[in-house]
């Protein structure tokens, strides 16, 4: 049952980082326009693509489970900033305050979800531990 959980848990939790990259690809002009209403305007087209590849490789490796811890770093590194860029709820408006700090706290969630998974890796139902088990004899 812990496999099970473990893998589900990683679908689940690798699934909002896929749909963020894909999201930003399709918008990429609406996505360069946020990062200019943040204030980032340093290099916005590399960083843009860093953060792309990044969250997609971040979120391929927690989903297969293959060097899931890296993975898990990846998206930590990523997240984090995004999290107190974006949903600075303590700078907004008193009427926008409550809706920005439920997106703020869901991202803790996800980033305590990624720190579980980067300090437990990937359990029973992953590439890796499929790649140890079918290991060739000597």
């Amino acid at each position: 049952m812990k496999g099970i959980a473990d893998l589900l848990g990683r679908i689940f939790l690798s699934t909002i980082f896929f749909f963020e990259v894909l999201d930003t690809i399709f918008f990429y002009s609406t996505a360069k326009e946020s990062m200019t209403n943040y204030g980032i305007t340093w290099m916005q087209d590399t960083l843009l693509i860093a953060v792309l590849l990044m969250m997609g490789i971040g979120a391929f490796l927690v989903v297969i489970g293959y060097f899931a811890r890296v993975g898990s770093l990846l998206l930590l590194i990523v997240w984090i900033p995004f999290t107190f860029i974006v949903y600075s709820f303590w700078n907004d408006p008193p009427d926008m305050q409550r809706e920005q700090m439920l997106f703020f706290m869901r991202n803790l969630a996800l980033i305590g979800g990624l720190l579980l998974l980067l300090a437990n890796g990937s359990a029973e139902y992953s590439v890796r531990r499929l790649i140890h088990v079918m290991r060739l004899p000597k």
